[in-house]
C-alpha cells in the first residue's frame, strides 16, 4: 500500500480572532503538489482572513499551518515569503509609480537573480501576459484593472512560488479578462507551481480547481472533488444562483 503524501499545505483546526471577533472557527484544509484548490464563499466568510492567516500577516489564534510538514504558525511573514508562500492580493496592490518592467524587478527583489534569469522570468511573464510586454515601459497605476491583475500575478510569479496563493483575482474584470486571468492560472499549475485560489466566482473557480472547499461564517461546511461540488445541490442554489 502506497503511503499517502504529505501535503504541501495543510491548516488544521486554525482559529482566527479579531479582537473578540471570531472571523474563522477551526478550519482544516490541504493543499497536495501539483493541486489548485479553491476556497470559496460570500462576502466575509473568511476566505481573505485564512490568507492572511496564512501568509502571516493576521496569525492565527489557535491551530497549526503546516508548509511542507513544518510549522509556520509562529514564522514571521517574511520567512513566509523566504519559503515561497507567495500571495497575490485582493486589489492587487501593485507600485502605481512604477513601470510594468520595474514591478515585475521589485517581484525578484528576494530571489536577487543575475540578468540573464531575471530577463528569462520577465520574458516567461510576458508570454503569459503579451500584453504587459506591449505596455512594460508605462506606469503601473495608469495601466486598466485587468491589466493591474495581470501585472500582480506577473509580479508574484517573479518570486518562483512554490505555492501561489490568489485572492479573488476574477474580482472587477470583464469576462474575457477572467477567462484570460484563469488560463494562465491553469497554465502556471500545468508549469509545476501549486495553487490556493480565493474566489467569490465559484463557477470558475470549480472548473479551474482539483479539488473545493466551501466556507460560510467562518466554517468550513463543504470539501470536495471540485467537479463534484460544481453539481451539488447546495453550491449551485447558493453559488451559481440556481434554483
Amino acid at each position: 500500500m502506497t503511503a499517502a503524501k504529505t501535503p504541501l499545505l495543510e491548516l488544521k483546526n486554525v482559529k482566527i480572532n479579531y479582537g473578540v471577533i471570531e472571523a474563522v472557527k477551526g478550519i482544516s484544509l490541504t493543499v497536495h503538489e501539483g493541486e489548485i484548490v479553491t476556497l470559496i464563499g460570500g462576502n466575509g466568510a473568511g476566505k481573505t482572513t485564512t490568507l492572511r492567516a496564512i501568509s502571516m500577516v493576521h496569525g492565527p489564534s489557535s491551530g497549526e499551518i503546516l508548509f511542507k510538514g513544518e510549522d509556520i504558525t509562529s514564522l514571521p511573514s517574511h520567512d513566509v515569503v523566504d519559503r515561497g508562500i507567495i500571495q497575490v492580493p485582493e486589489g492587487r496592490h501593485i507600485f502605481p509609480s512604477m513601470s510594468v518592467y520595474e514591478n515585475l524587478e521589485m517581484g525578484a527583489f528576494l530571489k536577487r537573480p543575475n540578468k540573464k534569469q531575471l530577463s528569462e522570468d520577465v520574458d516567461h511573464v510576458f508570454q503569459l501576459f503579451p500584453r504587459l510586454k506591449e505596455r512594460r515601459t508605462q506606469r503601473g497605476g495608469t495601466l486598466s484593472g485587468g491589466e493591474q491583475q495581470m501585472l500582480a500575478i506577473g509580479r508574484a510569479l517573479m518570486a518562483h512560488p512554490t505555492i501561489l496563493m490568489l485572492d479573488e483575482p476574477s474580482m472587477g474584470l470583464a469576462p474575457q479578462i477572467v477567462e484570460r486571468v484563469f488560463e494562465v492560472i491553469e497554465r502556471v499549475n500545468a508549469e509545476g507551481v501549486p495553487v490556493l485560489l480565493i474566489e467569490q466566482n465559484a463557477q470558475m473557480a470549480l472548473q479551474a480547481a482539483d479539488r473545493g472547499y466551501v466556507i460560510e461564517t467562518g466554517d468550513i461546511v463543504l470539501e470536495d472533488d471540485a467537479k463534484k461540488l460544481l453539481t451539488s445541490d447546495q453550491v449551485r442554489k447558493a453559488y451559481l444562483g440556481e434554483e
